[in-house]
């Protein structure tokens, strides 16, 4: 299960790529966002998606609380921030023989789309695990512990990074056009290139929609590392929801798909029925 969560979070990494949305403003840059707002829920079913194995695995989702939460930077300024849950739970079988239920939370930035806080929960079979880090935005740093760390500016962790590249513009991309990804976990800053592949439209159990199929390019010393090609569809409109997520093993697909939504920022025109 461990496996099938990795492939998941893979997905949820910033990019500090130029954008001409991002302009400064009050010392800080503000990120013009048509994707998401307060409310959003996404909710996946995970695990195997074809074989004899099909729907073991599990459910998650992402989930934007309905109001604002207030954080004070180091200059003295209180900032509005999004309140953005991400969840992995195991079921039937799977919840038997090993069960899971990982939880993640990060305070994002409403104007800038950039993280404060980062908090994450594994609880895995008998692995547990716990991790929180703290931003300074305002001097760069990331405090983790009694640790700090010398960041980039507007660092992000592994699921802010999402909600920042769906504000991107990537119907204006072209195939085979990368993007450099980077997120900070644990004490170190990661980078990730992502690859457009093509648009193409695909059916998940929330309805069928037009996609941009991308694919991460896993590089030498990143922390997620597979030996299969990993393909991911978001849909191709302003809201660049992830319908899907997948990638073969041995014994079939693995992955996640899009079943259930709701408190989307405006209508999904990429939905075709």
């Amino acid at each position: 299960m461990r496996f099938l969560i990795s492939i998941i979070i893979i997905i949820f990494l910033q990019s500090e790529t130029t954008n001409s949305r991002l302009f400064t403003q009050n010392s800080l840059r503000y990120v013009q966002n048509e994707a998401f707002g307060f409310g959003e829920k996404l909710e996946y079913k995970i695990g195997m998606l074809n074989g004899v194995l099909k729907g073991l695995g599990g459910s998650g989702g992402f989930s934007i609380e309905k109001e604002p939460v207030k954080k004070t930077l180091s200059n003295g300024e209180t900032r509005n921030c999004y309140n953005i849950n991400f969840w992995v739970v195991s079921e039937g079988i799977v919840e038997m023989t090993y069960p899971v239920n990982d939880r993640y939370r990060t305070i994002v930035d409403v104007s800038g789309i950039f993280p404060h806080e980062f908090h994450q929960r594994i609880r895995e079979g008998s692995y547990k695990m716990d991790f929180t880090a703290r931003f300074d935005q305002i001097k760069n740093i990331a405090f983790v512990g009694d640790k700090q760390y010398k960041v980039e500016p507007y660092i992000q962790d592994i699921v802010s990074a999402l909600f920042y590249v769906r504000t991107m513009d990537l119907s204006a991309m072209k195939n085979g056009e990368i993007i450099t990804l980077r997120n900070f976990y644990k004490d170190t800053t990661y980078e990730l290139p992502i690859q457009i592949i093509r648009r193409e439209t695909i059916t998940v159990r929330a309805g069928t929609f037009r996609t941009i199929l991308v694919q991460p390019v896993i590089k030498e010393g990143s922390p997620f590392k597979f030996n299969n090609t990993i393909n991911v569809w978001v849909t191709d409109d302003a809201r660049k929801i992830p319908v899907k997520v997948s990638t073969s093993i041995i014994l079939g697909d693995v992955g996640a798909e899009l079943f259930r939504y709701s408190g989307v920022r405006g209508k999904i025109d990429a939905k075709r029925r």
